[in-house]
């Protein structure tokens, strides 16, 4: 199976799902939004149409909040996010990468953060980099 192609769940295993990552790991980030900062998952893009749900789908729960563009998804049994529709591009899942089989937020040592406070959508601008997330290792 080609690295871009990942089976998924959430903790309780009640939702599982297929993906296709639009451009393998390399879409991956967190942002700084007031939601975000809360969640504080680490995701990955993938094209709408590139999800297919093997169970479960009927067991998820939607949370949107201000312009309701970004449509987060989480499982009513554990609570776990699992994915939500982007608001930077419609057109395109954020897939939270805990949930991928095999594959841990801590199996990356640097993630772009991007600037969710000063949102394209609200300034007008180019998205932005508001810095690095960075994981060592200790011994």
């Amino acid at each position: 199976m080609p690295d871009d192609h990942h089976t998924a769940s959430c903790h309780c295993g009640a939702v599982k799902f297929s993906v296709r990552l639009s451009d393998g790991f390399n879409t991956i980030r967190r942002c700084t939004c007031s939601y975000c900062r809360m969640r504080g998952a680490i995701a990955v893009s993938a094209e709408l149409a590139d999800i297919a749900f093997i169970r479960g789908e009927d067991n998820l729960t939607l949370y949107e909040f201000n312009t309701r563009t970004a449509k987060h998804y989480f499982c009513k049994t554990c609570g776990i996010y699992t994915h939500h529709q982007r608001r930077s591009n419609p057109k395109l899942f954020g897939i939270n990468v805990a949930c991928l089989d095999g594959v841990s937020p801590f199996d990356f040592v640097e993630v772009p953060v991007m600037d969710g406070v000063s949102h394209p959508s609200d300034t007008g601008g180019a998205a932005r980099v508001a810095g690095v997330l960075r994981f060592e290792k200790t011994k």
